[in-house]
């Protein structure tokens, strides 16, 4: 116990130092540490410092009441280890002083634990500080000798356990337990003859625990309470809570029989409530009257007598109002009217009659009765020009009675009718008043007039509207409307422009539009179906281009731009020459759109995954289409076929699907290149990039499509190596070189392809020569090692071979050229041989030429052997002429000897040099 008392002692002091930063932690730990108390409420041996140390704690929770240093909870907790430890140390027979002290800390830290909600700990202190009481009482009457002192003594005992009994009562009460808190009321109520002053507290408190009850519809226990609280507050009228408040208990203990069971407490309810107003008459009285006669299917005359009471006792016009909507709603509606024209009547000189004007307009109205209602409302019209107007509130009350009455007509196209209720409401406002709800009405007016053909009305009220509230977005759709049906697009161009930069702010509600956060979206959804209907396509793409922009619903933005492409493809069908091109670029940027939007796009509540990619393919197949008819622009062609690629990555990677991305990504790849081919030099680098990166995403694709079927017969694979070499080639890329072993890899090359990359690799600014040859090379090579040799592509081959490889000029004379170019003649003469009468003649007569110069070229260098060489090589070609032969027999035989002759001259002038 040493250990706990130090403890204790060691917490207090850092508790009660003044800089303590961690109040909250020390008073938890104190708490914890006192717990053992609730097990051993008494320390053996007794220690005077634990009195102390409780005095010093109790003091401290007093003085930081103030402010908030220290919470409500906190408080608690520590009148609560003041009190114990005070306890803790009680003696056998504690003196009067001590017994008072222990009183008021139970007491009040009873109090402190229920003010936290906390009934359970607060009833242990409670019992404590009864048991105090008790004993301290005890002592006073044993003493015997009556003295006044000693009377003032115990009537304060008898006080405070009044207090403290009261406190049990509510511990019990928010604990559920009625008995037990009726027993120590009873306590209570049996001391009130000694202590009439506290009765209105106990009446107070009765009420309380009824309000209590009846919030918890717990019927039974608040019209127990409630009929304490009154019978309480009966027992010493001098110190009763007063008549009023007896009249306010007796009001509630009526309203709790009205809710519990009118048929079964009628009478105790109609008792309640006519004991209240008799104690004191008030308005909420009659009325609970009126209403408890209504459930309980009194006779009209006995209604009748209550309501003409309330009508006498001159309460305000507000409660007679709500008794008249009390009777309509209890279908007493000949009571209703009768008493609204009395109450009338009765305020006619009243400033507030208006509401009660209005009222009975709303009943008749709603009893159908149009007729009588729009009377009163013309008179009342008539009263507001005669100095009988309704106040500002009243006012409005009526517009929005006339407003509904109109809105509906409208909403069942009662169009008329619907104009009619609004020119009553615009029978109120004075010409040339400014109010943004009078703008409100004159579109709603001009709605009206449009849907009965009064075009000049219309466009009178929608001026109107204008000069009261031009920045609303209303306003301009009321102008755009008018606009489209005079057919003046500039004026509804306009009204779109001006609805898309409204709705950059915030929308108000408008009447018969469902009004939400894209409103403004809506209504250019609207506008652009009002100019469709009215054939005015120009302006409806207005309108679903400005939607495209500010809406924030991708879903709507979508719907959107699929109109607007349908619109455009109508006018590309029709349209030729740059005004086809103009709408073909107009429908690239729709499609652009859509891909930003369907990326955008997250599948949740407004767009599930499905609807998500139904529209990527919707405006995948849009680009397709449009990218094949395309031929002649080879640049939109592109951008169309890469638009259905990249909104084809939205849709679900089936075989379909990889098939149209890897013909999106192949197209646009040969638009790329057909547009380099028609560029200058200079130009290229962009798009043979963008080819390349084409390609290498093709070869992606490609690779998932051949790995899921068999694509034995499909041209891909050379179609990419292709164009490939192209771009590459036409880079000055080094692995261009590796494309072309990648075709050689390839099985059962076409020398056609060959041909083609031989073609390819010398197609400006492409020059890569030794490929060319390489290519033309192994082409020739197939073609030969056929049964049936094409002579005519064998020998275009060699022809390129032999072009390439000829000297154009005496610096190019090489010995190792010209083996190279004497294999291509051999390879040449070997083919004629084999067939003679196939091989081109032109071609024959080329070659011959081509040898013949090569051999002069040589001559001219003083090679005498290689000229003699190559022009024989030449007149060994003559043979092979057919037509030709003769005449270049005879002229270059005689060359030929010409030329031997100046061989052997050349040759001797050399030996004699040497």
């Amino acid at each position: 116990m040493d250990m706990f008392v130090s403890n204790v002692k060691c917490l207090t002091e850092r508790l009660l130092q003044k800089q303590l930063a961690n109040t909250d932690e020390v008073i938890e730990k104190l708490f914890c540490e006192t717990s053992v108390l609730e097990d051993f409420p008494r320390v053996s041996p007794l220690d005077p410092q634990l009195e102390e140390i409780a005095i010093q704690l109790w003091n401290w929770a007093v003085t930081k009441r103030v402010g908030t240093a220290i919470n409500e909870h906190q408080k608690a907790k520590v009148r609560h280890v003041a009190c114990r430890l005070l306890y803790s140390c009680e003696p056998e027979n504690p003196a009067v002083g001590a017994v008072r002290k222990q009183i008021l800390m139970a007491s009040k830290t009873g109090r402190t634990w229920l003010d936290c909600k906390k009934p359970q700990l607060a009833d242990n202190f409670l019992s404590l500080a009864v048991k105090s009481l008790e004993t301290l009482y005890n002592r006073l009457t044993s003493r015997g000798d009556g003295g006044a002192d000693i009377n003032t003594s115990k009537g304060d005992v008898e006080k405070d356990l009044l207090r403290v009994l009261s406190y049990q009562a509510e511990s019990a009460q928010a604990q559920e337990n009625h008995q037990e808190a009726v027993a120590c009321m009873q306590r209570c109520k049996d001391m009130l003859l000694r202590l009439p002053k506290e009765t209105g507290y106990l009446s107070l408190m009765c009420y309380n625990f009824g309000v209590d009850a009846y919030n918890l519809k717990k019927y039974e226990e608040s019209s127990f309470w409630l009929s304490q609280s009154y019978d309480i507050g009966k027992m010493n009228i001098k110190y009763s809570p007063g008549a009023e408040v007896q009249a306010k208990v007796l009001r509630l203990l009526a309203t709790v029989y009205l809710k519990w069971d009118c048929q079964q407490f009628q009478e105790k309810a109609l008792n309640a409530v006519n004991l209240a107003n008799k104690e004191s008459v008030h308005p909420s009285g009659l009325y609970l009257k009126i209403r408890i006669l209504l459930r309980c299917g009194a006779q009209d005359d006995h209604i009748r007598a209550g309501v003409t009471e309330l009508l006498e006792s001159e309460v305000p016009l507000e409660v007679c109002l709500s008794t008249v909507k009390l009777l309509m709603a209890e279908d007493r509606e000949t009571l209703a009217f009768d008493y609204l024209k009395r109450v009338c009547q009765h305020f006619e000189s009243s400033p507030e009659l208006g509401s009660a004007l209005v009222l009975h307009i709303e009943l008749l109205l709603q009893r159908g009765k149009e007729l009588l209602g729009k009377q009163k409302i013309e008179d009342i019209i008539t009263g507001h020009y005669t100095g009988k107007q309704l106040s500002p509130q009243t006012l409005t009350c009526l517009h929005l009675l006339l407003w509904d009455k109109a809105s509906k007509n409208f909403e069942v196209k009662n169009f008329s009718e619907a104009l009619q209720w609004y020119n009553y409401s615009l029978s109120f406002y004075k010409a040339g008043q400014m109010e943004p709800n009078l703008a409100k009405l004159q579109r709603n007016r001009a709605s009206c007039l449009l849907q009965l053909q009064q075009l000049d009305k219309a466009k009178e009220a929608v001026k109107e509207a204008e000069r009261c509230d031009p920045n609303s977005i209303f306003t301009q759709f009321s102008v755009y409307k008018i606009a489209v049906l005079e057919n003046n697009v500039e004026k509804a161009a306009e009204a779109v422009k001006a609805i898309g930069a409204l709705a950059q702010g915030p929308v108000t509600s408008e009447d018969r539009l469902l009004v939400a956060e894209n409103a403004a979206s809506n209504l250019l959804s609207l506008a652009a179906q009002i100019a469709l209907e009215n054939e005015q396509q120009d302006t409806a793409m207005k309108a679903l281009e400005s939607l495209c922009e500010h809406s924030k619903d991708e879903a709507q933005v979508l719907t959107a731009l699929r109109c607007l492409v349908r619109l455009v493809l109508s006018t590309i069908e029709k349209a030729s020459g740059e005004i086809r091109h103009a709408n073909l670029d107009v429908l690239l940027s729709y499609l652009k759109m859509a891909l930003q939007k369907v990326s955008q796009l997250s599948p949740g509540p407004s767009m599930a995954v499905e609807q998500r990619t139904e529209a990527a393919n919707w405006f995948r197949k849009i680009a397709w289409n449009s990218a094949l008819q395309c031929e002649s622009s080879p640049d939109r062609m592109r951008d169309f076929f890469v638009f259905s690629y990249q909104l084809s990555q939205f849709c679900p990677p089936d075989r379909a699907v990889l098939m149209g991305q890897k013909t999106c990504l192949l197209m646009a790849a040969a638009a790329s290149l057909e547009i380099c081919r028609k560029s200058p030099h200079s130009d290229q680098t962009e798009q043979l990039t963008q080819a390349l990166e084409h390609i290498q995403i093709c070869w992606e694709v490609w690779k998932t499509l051949k790995a899921s079927g068999d694509n034995s017969k499909d041209p891909t694979d050379i179609l990419l190596l292709l164009y490939e070499f192209e771009a590459r080639a036409k880079l000055n890329d080094p692995k261009v070189e590796t494309v072309l072993e990648s075709v050689l890899e390839l099985d059962n090359v076409e020398t056609k392809v060959l041909e083609t990359m031989a073609a390819l690799a010398m197609e400006p600014p492409a020059h890569f020569p030794l490929l060319c040859k390489k290519a033309l090379r192994i082409a020739l090579s197939l073609h030969r090692k056929r049964p049936q040799a094409d002579l005519a592509h064998c020998s275009q081959c060699v022809h390129s071979l032999i072009q390439l490889s000829l000297p154009s000029g005496v610096s190019d004379v090489e010995a190792r050229v010209l083996e190279e170019v004497w294999g291509y003649y051999e390879e040449a003469l070997s083919i004629i041989t084999a067939s003679p009468e196939d091989f081109p003649e032109m071609e024959i007569l080329w070659l011959l030429t081509r040898a013949w110069n090569t051999g002069i070229l040589l001559y001219s260098l003083a090679q005498y052997p290689e000229s003699e060489r190559w022009c024989g090589l030449g007149m060994s070609f003559l043979r092979h002429l057919g037509s030709l032969q003769e005449s270049y027999q005879t002229q270059m035989s005689g060359l030929y000897s010409e030329v031997l002759d100046r061989l052997d001259k050349a040759k001797k002038n050399l030996i004699m040099e040497e």
